[in-house]
């Protein structure tokens, strides 16, 4: 029986704020799965005709699936917010990119007809649970991943320098300067608070707060200061915490719909999902690998990159988006590119950036109403990358 593909639509995207790991960090006392509850309510709230027995499956990128991360996470959080037990759900974990895979995953089942509506998202405590927490690579990871960068992100982009040695640590500090100014712009005049949930928090010192702005943007970066910040990952390199994204605390989650269902609920959606794409390089300079899968995407789409009129990348590390947007063809103070800054700003929480990255094309297709055309990137611990191609139907 021949079936035709439905057009999918993203109708709602919210998040957290984004806390620091670690002990200063405004989740530090606040568990990952209680990040994801009070999005799941606010998606609901936001949109009145939609309700949970509608939401058809509830898909989470997670990376380090343990102790409050696993347990299937997608699956449990649902009867958190107290949407009873009929509600599916799942755990997704393509590293960095857990969070947009499972926005591609729900696309998919959307466009094949196995559901209607769902949401898909992603969640990251790294203060809780670090990167690589209780991992244990096989005997031979080493030797087929190319050598021991490839389980070292830091030193991946230390090996984009030394590979690529165009792409200076000057280069990198002067775009971490831009992305912080771009970040504490868009921050001022509040293109956060439509987007941001508050969270009621409990502070160090046992007191409640509401955590609702992003504890990572450093408005006040200078050259000055980040030419003197220590390159941890090697001696005399050219990483650093200032031109590297940070270790983060976050969660962030989208509505999908069919467009045809929106279409009767009288919704009207944000963004349609244009087409999609993985691609691998070698895991060593893993940065580099939104270059194939962007190249790959805009191919299924019959799009060139003259045609993005809104590109949200997220930069793991300044030098590898310097690469990418130079292989693509950008420059790298490219205004189309990152509007409101980064993850060398607003931090990289893992699974929770690629559905950030949605949010955040979401709000700049609002307010570029004559932009058709917009693209998610990023790259993948391992050496992956993921691209999106959504049109904008906020015109």
């Amino acid at each position: 029986m021949r079936r035709d593909l439905k057009e999918v639509v993203v109708v709602d995207a919210v998040r957290t704020a984004f806390g620091k790991a670690g002990e200063k960090g405004i989740f530090w006392k606040t568990r990952a799965d209680d990040l994801v509850v009070p999005l799941l309510k606010a998606l609901m709230e936001r949109n009145p005709t939609i309700t949970p027995n509608m939401i058809e499956d509830n898909l989470w990128g997670v990376t380090n699936q343990v102790k409050e991360q696993g347990g299937t996470i997608g699956r449990v959080v649902s009867m958190l917010a107290d949407w009873g037990y009929e509600i599916p759900g799942c755990s997704i974990d393509r590293m960095c990119a857990g969070g947009l895979s499972a926005i591609g995953f729900g696309a998919s089942y959307i466009a094949s007809g196995m559901a209607e509506c769902l949401i898909a998202g992603g969640v990251e405590h790294m203060g809780h649970l670090p990167m690589g927490f209780m991992r244990d690579p096989h005997p031979r990871a080493v030797e087929v991943m190319g050598g021991l960068s490839a389980l070292n992100m830091g030193m991946t982009a230390e090996n984009i320098h030394t590979r690529f040695p165009e792409f200076t640590r000057e280069m990198a500090d002067r775009y971490a300067v831009e992305c912080q100014r771009k970040a504490d712009e868009a921050i001022r005049v509040g293109k956060m608070k439509d987007m941001i949930i508050p969270v009621e928090v409990q502070s160090p010192d046992g007191t409640l707060m509401i955590a609702d702005k992003d504890q990572q943007p450093r408005p006040n970066t200078t050259m000055e200061a980040l030419k003197d910040l220590k390159t941890p990952f090697k001696e005399n390199g050219n990483v650093t915490a200032g031109n590297a994204s940070g270790l983060n605390d976050g969660a962030c989650a989208a509505l999908l719909m069919s467009e045809t269902r929106a279409a009767e609920l009288n919704i009207k959606p944000l963004m349609r999902w244009v087409a999609a794409a993985v691609a691998a390089v070698d895991p060593t300079i893993m940065g580099i690998a939104p270059v194939p899968a962007t190249q790959k995407a805009l191919k299924k789409a019959g799009l060139s990159m003259d045609d993005m009129d809104i590109i949200e990348m997220n930069e793991a590390f300044a030098v590898q988006a310097l690469y990418c947007l130079d292989r693509l063809g950008l420059k790298w103070d490219d205004p189309r590119v990152n509007k409101w800054g980064g993850a060398i700003a607003y931090g990289h929480p893992l699974a929770a950036s690629g559905p950030r990255l949605v949010a955040f094309l979401a709000g700049l297709f609002k307010e570029n109403s004559k932009a058709k055309y917009g693209l998610t990137t990023m790259c993948v611990g391992r050496g992956q990358g993921y691209s999106v191609v959504w049109e904008n139907l906020q015109t």
